[in-house]
């Protein structure tokens, strides 16, 4: 008779291991389903808004002054009162006796002369000005960003630029090579592309450390780990400018449109209102209040109260006037300020993109063909011994380095441009 066949369960460590396994897999599948931010601007821009810490501390601050509003304008709490009167000294802990009485008091205050409406309209102006603060800063992170991954993509640009040009100098090392095998040419002329080309890779290296450095600084700015991976490019960012020129740049702030000086006058305008306020404060708040005294041999009573400040601290009163009007000027000077901050990184920003693209204009159309045709020319005379190898280095260091001089003018004019647009006020 064959024996019963006993199942065989995993031990405990090895059913924890394939636990553990399984809730690995479950969260890289999770991570692997967010793509990751690099590809292009606006996966910088998605990620940027949903996970920079700065920008969700000053959305909950915007949130928070924009829950003030209702309350600032609020009635204060009624006050409830209760009073026993006649006890008996001697024993107060006793019952009443018959000629005993108590009374209930309720009581409310009311501001008048609409008090109640310039502090919910105070509180509506610096809620205002939180969410515009909010956005004047995600302006400068978004630029501060952009900058960033200008860097990035320009970083990978470059090395492919040194790349292309390491290759050009093995196969001129080549060519040196054979014209030296035939006696055609020295020997120092392959070892001199072999220094040459030992040079490019050590400014490969360079590029290669400036790209890691731009992407720790592109991790800071989105609220993610410095070593954290990003995607690769696909294209060069496209960082369109709205204004047609400088003037037109600085009419716009001239109107007022930049969320950071709309700031600063939402809190000029919180504070007027509080201005008008402490100047109605001059006029007295009432209280009324509503009681009931029963008398416990029988008899009830009614009674209604009338409380009216008497305004006597008028040196205090005109201080608090005093310093609001101080904190007006205060506000508007800082608008003012402001502006002038703006119109001022405006000039800067717009020179810096006009200069850097004049640049990469000129050698895009120029420079780079004229260098281009140079190597083609130096590179056939010294296949035929027109020319020494110095001259076809030269020539090829001359095109190359037009080539990266274009790489690196366009890094120059998207990171002005960059600038431009934080300055502009509109968020992308």
């Amino acid at each position: 008779m064959a024996s019963p066949v006993v199942p065989r369960f995993p031990s405990r460590s090895r059913l924890r291991g394939v636990l553990l396994a399984v809730a690995l897999a479950t969260i890289g599948a999770a991570t692997a389903s967010e793509p990751l931010p690099g590809r292009d601007l606006a996966s910088i821009h998605a990620w940027l808004r949903e996970h920079n810490p700065e920008l969700r501390a000053l959305q909950a601050e915007a949130e928070a002054a924009q829950a003030r509003i209702q309350p600032a304008g609020a009635l204060p709490d009624p006050m409830a009162s209760v009073l026993f009167e006649e006890l008996d000294p001697d024993r107060p802990w006793q019952p009443l006796a018959d000629e005993g009485a108590a009374t209930l008091q309720l009581r409310q205050r009311f501001p008048l002369w609409g008090k109640r409406a310039l502090a919910r309209q105070a509180a509506t102006h610096e809620a205002e000005a939180m969410r515009l603060a909010r956005d004047a800063t995600a302006l400068a992170l978004i630029a501060e960003a952009e900058a960033a991954y200008v860097r990035y993509w320009h970083a990978a640009q470059a090395v492919a630029v040194l790349d292309r040009r390491i290759a050009l100098l093995e196969q001129v090392e080549e060519i040196a090579g054979v014209r030296y095998a035939l006696g055609m040419a020295a020997q120092q002329d392959a070892i001199r592309a072999q220094v040459e080309r030992t040079a490019m890779q050590r400014e490969r290296i360079e590029r290669l450390m400036a790209r890691d450095e731009a992407a720790a600084a592109l991790n800071r700015v989105l609220g993610r780990r410095a070593d954290a991976v990003l995607a690769d490019p696909l294209e060069p960012p496209a960082l369109p400018v709205r204004s047609p020129d400088l003037d037109a740049l600085l009419h716009r702030l001239d109107q007022d449109r930049h969320p950071a000086v709309q700031a600063r006058q939402a809190l000029a305008a919180a504070a007027a209102s509080n201005v008008e306020l402490q100047r109605r404060n001059r006029y007295p708040d009432i209280t009324l209040g509503i009681g009931r005294m029963q008398r416990f041999a029988g008899m009830d009573s009614m009674e209604l109260m009338l409380e009216v400040e008497v305004p006597l601290q008028q040196r205090a009163r005109r201080e608090r006037e005093r310093e609001s009007r101080l904190l007006e000027d205060a506000a508007l000077a800082r608008a003012d300020a402001e502006r002038r901050t703006l119109q001022g990184e405006a000039g800067m920003a717009w020179a810096q993109w006009q200069r850097a693209r004049e640049r990469r204009r000129l050698t895009e159309d120029t420079l780079l063909p004229q260098a281009d045709a140079n190597f083609r020319s130096a590179l056939a005379s010294y296949q035929v011994g027109e020319v020494d190898f110095g001259t076809l280095l030269e020539a090829l260091d001359a095109w190359q380095g037009a080539d990266l001089a274009r790489v690196d003018a366009l890094r120059d004019e998207l990171l002005g441009a960059a600038a431009v647009r934080a300055i502009e006020g509109d968020a992308p």
